[in-house]
This record gives structure tokens, C-alpha cells and sequence, in this order.
């Protein structure tokens, strides 16, 4: 049987109502076990910052296309259970763009980099894997916090909440990826954010290195990685 694949653009994934709707309850899942907002404005903050990061580092327009499918896909396992949700969301994306007509080959690189993007099981095992691993963990803001009356007593809300600026940005003369962040002490100590966010960091250091880029993290303008 002959199959005819198609070219599936990011715009038409942003437009899918049945991907906006396991976006919706995947987030809504979240909420209900007191986790921050990992909505529309999250994944497409993180389709927005991967496919540029590749931008900026001269790969072609279709890979960065694909790293922002990635991002905006990459939560969806979420509305199965938050336990192994980047395995679950790989293999929902894998039904949901193969049915779209994708090319397998393209499906193999988004369904690769949405498993390997949660930190318990995360590698950078492509380009679009790497740029979607630095996209979601450097994603760190106030907004995300949904329940601001519990930022004294739950330290990841206490963190996000804290922090009041946040900036991904490519040194590609400098082959170096820096993560730019201010954080209001007076809300939490820095150490704080190191306390939840050590292995993601490390981790977005071997991302980067993938890249052939250092990573670097500034925290209130002190070099911290």
C-alpha cells in the first residue's frame, strides 16, 4: 500500500482543535495535583525559544519547524498522568502526526526529543531534543504560578514566583548558550532555585554541549555555570 506523506507545518499543529484540547486538559490535570502552569503560553514559549535557538545557530528552517512542533506537542502526555508523561506524549504525538500525513522521519525526530525531554529520562539525542531540553527548563517566570497564596509553603511555587526575568539567548560567535535570570531575594535565597533546578540545569549543560555550545547561567548578573 503506497503512503503519501505530506509537509505538516507548525501553524497547522497551533490550529489542531484536538491537540488544543489535550493541551487544555493536560494543564487543567496539572492544576488539579498543584503543579504550575504548563498551558498554551508554556508550550509556546517553548516552541517560540526552541526553534529559534536552532535559528540562530544556522540549521534549516524545516528542523527549527520541527523543534517548534516539539515544543508545542511536548506536554500533551500530561493529560495521561504526570508519571512518565514525556514517554506518553512521544507516542501521542507519534499517532497524532502520523495520521496527519507527517514523513516517519520527521515523526522520529519530534517523537524522540518529546521522550527525552523530562529530566528523569532526558537526553539530547537530536538537535530538536537538545533545543526543546533547554526551551522548557529555562521557562522559569512568575506567571507560571497558579496559586499565589501557597508561594511561603511550596518551594517550586515560591521559585517561579520569584523570578522576574527570564532569557534564553544564543552567543553563537562565542559557541554559548546563556540562561539570564533576575530573582527578587527578598521572596526566595538563590540557593532556593538551585535546591529544585540543579539537575535541570546540568542537564541543559549537556544539551548545549550536543550543540557544540557551552552553557552558561547568570542569576542577578553573578555567573553561576
Amino acid at each position: 500500500m503506497e503512503h503519501f506523506y505530506r509537509t505538516v507545518t507548525y501553524e497547522e499543529i497551533r490550529k489542531n482543535k484536538e491537540i488544543g484540547a489535550y493541551i487544555e486538559a493536560a494543564n487543567g490535570v496539572l492544576g488539579a495535583i498543584g503543579f504550575t502552569e504548563h498551558g498554551l503560553p508554556h508550550v509556546c514559549r517553548a516552541a517560540g525559544v526552541a526553534a529559534n535557538l536552532l535559528r540562530e545557530l544556522g540549521f534549516e528552517e524545516r528542523t527549527c519547524e520541527l523543534a517548534a512542533i516539539a515544543g508545542y506537542l511536548h506536554d500533551i502526555g500530561n493529560t495521561v498522568n504526570r508519571v512518565d508523561h514525556a514517554q506518553s506524549g512521544a507516542l501521542m504525538a507519534f499517532s497524532i502526526l502520523s495520521r496527519l500525513g507527517m514523513p516517519p522521519e520527521e515523526v522520529a525526530v519530534v517523537a524522540s526529543a518529546i521522550g527525552h525531554h523530562d529530566e528523569g529520562t532526558a537526553a539530547p539525542v537530536n538537535e530538536v531534543a537538545a533545543a526543546l531540553i533547554l526551551a522548557d527548563k529555562s521557562d522559569v517566570r512568575r506567571s507560571r504560578v497558579r496559586n499565589k497564596s501557597g508561594i511561603m509553603t511550596d518551594i517550586h511555587d515560591r521559585v517561579n514566583y520569584a523570578v522576574e526575568r527570564t532569557e534564553l539567548q544564543v552567543r553563537r560567535e562565542e559557541k554559548a548558550v546563556l540562561l539570564q535570570m533576575s530573582i527578587d531575594t527578598a521572596i526566595c535565597p538563590v540557593m532556593d532555585y538551585f535546591e529544585i533546578f540543579l539537575s535541570r540545569m546540568l542537564l541543559c549543560r549537556k544539551a548545549a554541549d550536543s550543540l557544540g555550545l557551552t552553557f552558561e547561567l547568570v542569576i542577578n548578573q553573578s555567573r553561576m555555570l
